[in-house]
């Protein structure tokens, strides 16, 4: 069979990747033609997302992809993050540059939100667990701060979608990165218009919602000519990150979880309606859309962010090193000294992150955690128990036992957290693949081109494509006892 090359753009919080798909009717195969880092612009007090260099980025790695395979790919793919969005006025132009989700605008807000509407009531309608940056909070933000904007506003695009706009001229809202924004309702998967009036959002904005799998459009002339690419296919994927890397974990039964692991670790199962009682808001569970119909059941847990941030200071003073080498010093720290919940508030926004790890170990009573190595194994320890503590509600929720954990994403790649979270829930851990949100992106484009049938399907590709590492548990009693001592710390 004659090679299917295609493109994947993965958009993340801290980098964003080009990466080219070749499928030869078994196998797919990745490369990366294109990376740039990515990350919030400061601006007078607040943080946005440079989105117009996105488009630079996209036309870069467009015209490399072209370059490697003649042609060009046969379509192309675009996720991000979620939640956050741009508006678009009646002549089609941008009203300013995004807002990045950890901007302080929405401080307030979700008081405000529940004064208009109860939060009960709101949960009842979207099953969307409460965050601050929640798309509900940034709009209400704009409301009440700076509603001359949000009346000029004729479209609401969220990332994915504006990002595929750019390419096409066309605008379109695709479903998984919506269910994001705790605008939908959850059952009927459409905008919830009750909550869209008590929160006196125009509704207008707000577009027809479709599917992934929908193809949005050619690219445009201007694409055309700036890339030297064909009229290709801009295929509206799963746009929500998570959605994608969900659909790429090959899991090994009904009774298996997942967690995709980076920036944040999403952890959940898949299961076909919404579950929308008070315990699961209480324990801050969320109800995402998912492909194939599925809803994505899970736990949003503060990833390696935490990490990401002290590497970041490390090497703003001048003590950075490697990845590898800051987690073979892990490795080598003491084991299981200290924990954080990597929940806590005074870990969500960026800077002193080291300062702030060893204030909240003072402010519990355990011993401060120093140098690079012992830094970043409590981070990491604090994850593989967090872990636990989630597996364990999300067992209650469900009304099964988890059987094994499927880690995908780049905290795929991660041993001693993989290990680590394997020994915390006694339980077999699977890693794999590392780039399951490109897969997952991949895999919808060649469902949409007619080259895979259900998500079953897909899976098989990603078994037959990118087989797993087995990690399976140890150490049981030292991690029962800190994970006793976890729970006491945190108040969990």
């Amino acid at each position: 069979m004659k090679r299917l090359n295609l493109l994947a753009f993965d958009f993340g919080a801290s980098s964003g990747r080009a990466i080219s798909g070749s499928y030869d009717g078994t196998r797919l195969s990745l490369e990366t033609v294109h990376h740039f880092p990515n990350g919030p612009v400061a601006s007078a007090g607040h943080l946005y997302w440079d989105v117009l260099r996105f488009v630079t980025e996209m036309h870069e790695g467009i015209r490399k992809a072209v370059h490697q395979h003649g042609g060009g790919p046969a379509a192309i793919g675009i996720d991000t993050w979620g939640v956050d969005f741009g508006l678009l006025d009646a002549q089609g132009e941008l009203l300013g540059n995004p807002y990045h989700y950890r901007d302080r605008r929405t401080e307030g807000m979700p008081a405000e939100a529940f004064r208009r509407m109860p939060k009960e009531a709101i949960f009842s309608l979207t099953g969307v667990a409460f965050q601050p940056f929640n798309t509900l909070f940034q709009l209400l933000a704009m409301r009440v701060q700076k509603p001359q904007v949000l009346d000029r506003a004729t479209t609401l695009l969220m990332m994915p979608d504006l990002l595929a706009y750019f390419l096409t001229g066309v605008s379109g809202t695709e479903y998984t990165d919506a269910s994001t924004t705790q605008l939908l309702d959850a059952r009927t998967r459409v905008w919830s218009k009750e909550l869209l009036r008590v929160m006196d959002l125009p509704e207008s904005i707000f577009g027809p919602i479709h599917e992934p799998g929908k193809v949005r459009g050619l690219v445009s002339d201007v694409t055309v000519a700036e890339t030297g690419c064909a009229h290709i296919p801009i295929i509206a994927v799963a746009g929500h990150d998570t959605a994608s890397a969900v659909a790429a974990v090959p899991l090994p039964g009904p009774r298996s979880a997942y967690l995709s692991s980076g920036t944040w670790s999403l952890l959940g199962v898949e299961v076909p309606s919404p579950m929308l009682d008070h315990q699961v808001m209480d324990w801050k569970f969320t109800n995402e859309g998912g492909v194939g119909g599925t809803y994505r059941f899970l736990r949003n847990v503060m990833g390696l962010w935490i990490l990401q941030e002290c590497m970041r200071e490390w090497d703003a003073a001048g003590k950075g090193t490697s990845y590898e080498a800051i987690i073979t010093a892990a490795g080598q720290a003491s084991p299981l000294v200290s924990c954080i919940d990597p929940d806590a508030g005074q870990f969500y926004a960026p800077g002193a992150m080291e300062h702030r790890i060893a204030a909240y170990c003072s402010a519990t009573n355990q011993p401060v955690p120093e140098g690079q190595g012992a830094i970043t194994r409590c981070i990491l320890e604090s994850l593989a128990l967090k872990y636990r503590w989630a597996v364990e509600r999300l067992e209650r929720l469900v009304g099964f036992t988890i059987h094994e954990m499927v880690i995908v994403g780049g905290g795929a790649r991660n041993t001693l957290l993989n290990q680590w979270t394997a020994n915390a829930l006694h339980r077999p851990v699977i890693a794999g693949p590392s780039e399951a949100t490109a897969v997952g992106n991949l895999l919808v484009q060649l469902g949409a081109l007619g080259e895979v049938g259900s998500v079953s399907d897909m899976r098989k590709v990603v078994n037959a494509s990118f087989p797993g590492t087995l990690y399976s548990p140890g150490e049981s009693a030292q991690w029962d006892e800190a994970y006793g001592r976890f729970c006491r710390v945190t108040g969990n």
